[in-house]
C-alpha cells in the first residue's frame, strides 16, 4: 500500500512574486504557458536580467524563465508585470501548462494553443486554483505524444478534431486515460476539475503521485464518472493514423519546414543560459518564439530568406541550430557557488566533460545533490555529485 506524502513544509517553487532566496541571489520563476513568450516580452526579461540579474535568462524543464542573482526583486516583479507575464499576484505559481511544442505549425491532430489559452484564463480566475501547489502540472498534447509521455497530472492528448475544429481529447491523470471530452469548454473544465478534486481529496498534496491508493482510487473514480469512455483506452500512446510527421524531432534543433511552408528554427545555448544580449537579438528577430520543457528556443513563422539571415547573424553569438551538438542532450543545475546545497561546481565541470569527455552518446543531466533539480521527465543519465568531489552516474 502507497505510504501518504508528507509535506511538512510550504512549497517553495518560486514565482515572480515569492522569489526562492538562493546563494548567488534571489531567484525568480517565469510561468509561460506552453512555453510561448512574444518578442517584445522577451526584450523586457532581457532587460531586467540584465540590470537586476546576472544577466542571463535560465530555461527551465517545465519550458519556463528563470532569472538569478537578482538584487531589485520588487524591479524585476513590475518588469514583469509589464510585459503581461504575470497578470495575476495570486495565481502566478499555478500557471504550469505544459503545450506540444510543434502544435499548430508542424502536424499533430490538432491546435491545441486555443486550449492552453482558454484554461490558462480559467486558472487564473478559479478561486480555487490559489491552493494548488507551484508543482501541479497541466498538459495539452495534439495527438503526436510527446506532452502525455512527461506524465503531467492531467493531461489532455487529442484524438480527433472535425472540420469545425471541435476538439476530442482522452484525459489522463498521472499517466492513464481516465476517460473522454469533446470542445473546449468541456476538456479545460475537465482538467480544472480534476485538480479541484485533488485538492479537495487530499488538500494537502502537491502533485497526484503523492496520494495515497485510496486517494489515487477515490480520484480516477470521480473523473471516470465525469467523463465518456476513453477514445484511445489506456494507453496514452499517439492516435492512430497520424497525419503527416507526427513525431517531433528529437532534439528539436535544426530548420524545419512548418506546414504552411514558412521555417521554424529551433537551437539550443550552453548550460542552458541565455545571455540577455543574445535574447535582445532574438526578440529583434519580431517573430513568435518558443521554449520547450527540453529547454530548446523555437523562433517560429519565418520566410526562408529571414531563418537564413537569423542563423547567419545569431549562431556566431552563441545561438546553436545544430542537432549533433552535445548542448542539444545534456543540461544541469545551478551547482556552486549559486546554490547552497550544492556540493561540486557544476556548471564548471561540465563544461570541462564537454570540452574533454567523451561524446555525448545519451541524454545527460548534471546535478550538485540528491534533490536533482531540474532533471528531465524522461529517460536520462543523471550524474550527481558527491561528497568526496567525484561524481556517480545513475540512469533514470
Amino acid at each position: 500500500m502507497t505510504e501518504p506524502v508528507r509535506r511538512d513544509a510550504t512549497d517553495r517553487c518560486p514565482g515572480v512574486f515569492s522569489t526562492h532566496a538562493a546563494a548567488d541571489g534571489a531567484v525568480a520563476r517565469v510561468r509561460l504557458p506552453g512555453g510561448r513568450i512574444r518578442p517584445d516580452q522577451l526584450e523586457l526579461l532581457a532587460q531586467a536580467a540584465t540590470e537586476h540579474g546576472d544577466g542571463y535568462l535560465e530555461l527551465t524543464a517545465r519550458a519556463n524563465l528563470q532569472l538569478r542573482g537578482l538584487t531589485d526583486v520588487d524591479a524585476v516583479a513590475d518588469a514583469v508585470v509589464e510585459a503581461g507575464l504575470a497578470p495575476s499576484s495570486t495565481h502566478d505559481k499555478v500557471r504550469n501548462i505544459e503545450v506540444s511544442a510543434l502544435t499548430g505549425r508542424i502536424g499533430g491532430i490538432a491546435d491545441v494553443r486555443p486550449l492552453a489559452d482558454l484554461l490558462d484564463d480559467r486558472l487564473q480566475a478559479a478561486d480555487v486554483s490559489v491552493s494548488l501547489s507551484g508543482r501541479f502540472l497541466f498538459g495539452l498534447d495534439d495527438g503526436r505524444g510527446d506532452i502525455a509521455r512527461r506524465e503531467p497530472d492531467v493531461c489532455a492528448i487529442a484524438r480527433s478534431a472535425d472540420v469545425s475544429g471541435e476538439i476530442v481529447v482522452d484525459v489522463l491523470v498521472g499517466g492513464t486515460a481516465l476517460g473522454s471530452a469533446r470542445g473546449d469548454d468541456a476538456v479545460t473544465a475537465e482538467l480544472l476539475a480534476v485538480a479541484t478534486d485533488m485538492i479537495d481529496i487530499c488538500p494537502g498534496a502537491w502533485r497526484v503521485t503523492d496520494l495515497t491508493d485510496a486517494q489515487r482510487t477515490e480520484l480516477d473514480g470521480r473523473v471516470r464518472a465525469r467523463l465518456a469512455p476513453a477514445v484511445g483506452g489506456p494507453d496514452p500512446q499517439p492516435a492512430d493514423p497520424q497525419p503527416a510527421d507526427p513525431q517531433p524531432a528529437d532534439p528539436i534543433v535544426g530548420w524545419f519546414d512548418q506546414d504552411d511552408g514558412r521555417v521554424l528554427l529551433g537551437a539550443v545555448v550552453e548550460l542552458g543560459r541565455l545571455p540577455a544580449r543574445l535574447a535582445q537579438f532574438v526578440a529583434a528577430v519580431q517573430a513568435p518564439i518558443v521554449v520547450t520543457p527540453d529547454r530548446e528556443i523555437l523562433i517560429c513563422d519565418l520566410d526562408e530568406g529571414v531563418a537564413e539571415t537569423v542563423v547567419r547573424v545569431l549562431a556566431p553569438m552563441g545561438l546553436i541550430f545544430d542537432a549533433a551538438s552535445p548542448w542539444a542532450a545534456v543540461s544541469c543545475c545551478v551547482g556552486a557557488p549559486g546554490c547552497a546545497k550544492s556540493l561540486a561546481p557544476v556548471r564548471d565541470d561540465l563544461l570541462v566533460r564537454i570540452r574533454d569527455g567523451e561524446p555525448v552518446t545519451e541524454r545527460e543531466h548534471w546535478v550538485g545533490c540528491g534533490r536533482r533539480c531540474g532533471s528531465p521527465s524522461g529517460p536520462h543519465r543523471s550524474v550527481e555529485a558527491t561528497p568526496d568531489g567525484g561524481y556517480v552516474t545513475h540512469r533514470r
